[in-house]
C-alpha cells in the first residue's frame, strides 16, 4: 500500500513541477484544483496504508503516516493561500502635514 502512495506523490510532484508556469489564471486555478483533488485521493490512500499497515514494533523500518499527512496538509494549505491569497494590509504612510505654504524670505535692502 505504500508503493500507492509513493506513486501518487510521484504524480502529483510531476504534474507540479511540468504545469505550464505561464498558463491563463483560469487554466491555472483548473489545474490547482485537480491539485487539490488529487492531494484528497493521497491523504485517503495513506489513511488506509496506515489502517492496513502491520509494522512490528522492533521493525528496523516504518513509514512515518503522520509527517506525510503533515506534509501533504502543507502543500494542500500552500496551494489554497496561492489561490486564494489574502487581502494585502494597507502601508501606514505616516502623518501628514497639512500646510504647504511657503513663506517668501524677505529681500535683502539694497545698499
Amino acid at each position: 500500500m505504500p508503493t500507492t502512495v509513493f506513486r501518487c506523490l510521484l504524480l502529483l510532484s510531476v504534474t507540479i513541477v511540468h504545469s505550464n508556469s505561464y498558463a491563463a489564471s483560469a487554466h491555472e486555478q483548473g489545474q490547482f484544483s485537480l491539485i487539490l483533488q488529487q492531494l484528497d485521493t493521497i491523504e485517503r490512500l495513506a489513511r488506509q496504508a496506515e489502517a492496513a499497515s502491520t509494522a512490528e514494533p522492533d521493525d528496523r523500518y516504518r513509514f512515518d503516516y503522520p509527517r506525510l499527512t503533515q506534509d501533504i496538509r502543507r502543500i494542500r494549505q500552500g496551494v489554497q493561500d496561492y489561490l486564494s491569497p489574502s487581502r494585502a494590509q494597507p502601508r501606514d504612510p505616516g502623518e501628514l502635514v497639512g500646510d504647504y505654504r511657503l513663506d517668501t524670505p524677505h529681500a535683502k535692502p539694497s545698499p
